[in-house]
């Protein structure tokens, strides 16, 4: 059994005994239960379900989960939200799910309450990341993001922003009415991606734009090109900006990395940044919008807070009970991972692959001459890609995949005749840089009309212009569309025809 001494210090991470008792002596905090006038018709059923708990936290905890499992097997007559009553819903498929999904009660727990097993669940994710809070995100990544930056910044700040920044965070400097500042990545020309950003690169912008209160990076990208998180993290702090994390590919990262260990799950990329989200249905076994917030040198209210002004009131329980059963998964799926990455591997060594250093070790990405040809293809054997791109084709593997899913993957390839073949070295230039004629809180609120691309030179986009996925943009709100980005969408999946949003002259 596993004694913890929560968090990093006195006050991070601590679960609502260690305040009182534990941090600071290296001892564990004990997980008490109290009644807390508990509503249910049979509370005397409900505590005998829960005398079995431990009282010392273990990496097998899931605290959380079991108290929502013992309350619903108490028979509690539900004279509350969600309309279901945990009982059949048209979609069967959900029933067996039904019981858990709750609304908050004095038994359940509240996300943006405390002292309850709820949040010591997240307080654990905490823990096992070595990082001082963590934060439940029913909403994905998209939340998370809009909480870090909520946080970590102010109205009218400068903020350092990588371009290969996924819409969201577009939304989110319209919302938040701040001032981008854009971080051009190195072309990698003969692989047609965005290599991982630079330390040189961020010193170089921090020199032009030393009022910068915070950098926002994507790493993973969607193709799976990872940046050296500690480097930049450095850079930031020696700045006194903050670091901010788009790690919604990277929830698998700590499983699968081969670095020293610098947490419980093993190497944890995220652990010296500000703040961080990772979307767990992504690339773990969780259920879709389920997404974890972290943060460094914060308390976990301060998630709580910064989270309440853009994500809903009604959080699903049954997501947060997943959230809860998967951290300690996580601990016995480090086996899986490898694998999984072991297998990506070989995958790549015997097909058209995106070969380079700094590569999500499960993230597979072909490289050909037509991607969304090759994904057609995929689909017609009943295989179906996570994205495709001029002469890309994305597959995100994760522990759920099986050797026969492998397997099955690789007589496609060898059908199409892709064995051995060498990855397609494509003519697509970098992404152009648009001029910025009006702040995105300007443009996101101007009057705008729709009009034809072949139309849209010289005009001003009205909201984010990007196939999706990915979802980068390229054109966002308040930038001018020029010829080179005209071409340059007609290079990706839009003809003269397609329909815009830009904003009224």
């Amino acid at each position: 059994m596993l004694r913890r001494n929560f968090g990093c210090g006195a006050g991070f991470g601590a679960p609502r005994t260690a305040c009182r008792s534990a941090v600071g002596r290296g001892q564990a905090p004990a997980l008490q239960l109290t009644s807390k006038n508990f509503c249910c018709n049979n509370i005397l059923t409900f505590q005998k379900a829960l005398q079995t708990k431990t009282e010392v936290t273990t990496m097998s905890d899931t605290n959380f989960y079991d108290s929502l499992t013992a309350f619903a097997a108490s028979g509690p007559l539900r004279m509350c939200m969600p309309g279901h009553k945990g009982r059949r819903m048209p979609m069967e498929e959900w029933d067996a799910l039904a019981p858990l999904d709750f609304t908050e009660l004095p038994p359940t727990g509240n996300l943006y309450g405390g002292d309850d097993w709820l949040e010591d669940s997240q307080r654990l994710w905490a823990w096992d990341w070595g990082m001082n809070a963590a934060f439940y995100a029913t909403g994905g990544s998209t939340q998370g993001m809009f909480t870090l930056l909520n946080l970590f910044t102010r109205p009218g700040d400068t903020v350092l922003i990588d371009r290969v920044s996924h819409k969201s965070i577009h939304h989110a400097l319209s919302l938040f009415d701040l001032r981008p500042v854009w971080l051009e990545r190195p072309w990698d020309a003969e692989n047609a991606v965005t290599g991982p950003l630079t330390g040189e690169i961020l010193e170089g912008t921090f020199e032009r734009y030393p009022d910068a209160k915070a950098v926002m990076v994507t790493s993973p990208t969607y193709y799976g090109v990872l940046s050296n998180l500690d480097e930049l993290a450095r850079i930031c702090h020696a700045h006194g900006a903050k670091l901010l994390v788009d790690g919604a590919h990277g929830a698998h990262l700590p499983l699968v990395l081969e670095q020293e260990p610098n947490c419980l799950l093993g190497y944890n990329p995220y652990k010296i940044v500000d703040g961080v989200t990772v979307s767990a249905h992504k690339t773990l076994p969780a259920p879709g919008q389920t997404a974890v917030v972290f943060a460094n040198g914060v308390r976990l209210e301060a998630l709580k807070t910064a989270s309440a002004l853009t994500s809903t009131t009604s959080p699903s329980y049954a997501m947060l009970a997943a959230l809860d059963k998967l951290r300690p998964w996580m601990h016995e799926g480090k086996g899986s991972y490898r694998r999984v990455a072991a297998w990506c591997a070989d995958l790549r060594r015997a097909y058209p692959c995106l070969r380079r250093e700094n590569l999500d070790p499960c993230r597979l990405v072909f490289q050909v001459e037509d991607g969304y040809q090759l994904e057609a293809d995929l689909q017609k054997f009943g295989i179906y890609p996570e994205m495709a791109d001029n002469c890309h084709v994305v597959c995100i593997l994760t522990a759920a995949d099986t050797e026969r899913d492998f397997l099955r993957l690789k007589r496609a390839l060898n059908y199409l005749g892709l064995k051995n073949k060498v990855p397609y070295i494509s003519e697509l230039p970098a992404p152009p840089i648009p001029e910025q004629a009006m702040t995105p809180r300007q443009a996101q609120f101007a009057p705008k009309e729709k009009i034809r691309l072949r139309d849209a030179v010289g005009r001003v986009a009205g909201n984010v212009i990007a196939p999706y996925p990915p979802g980068v943009p390229v054109a966002a709100p308040g930038e001018v569309i020029t010829e080179k980005i005209r071409a340059y969408l007609y290079d990706l999946c839009y003809d003269e025809n397609s329909v815009i949003l830009i904003v009224k002259d």
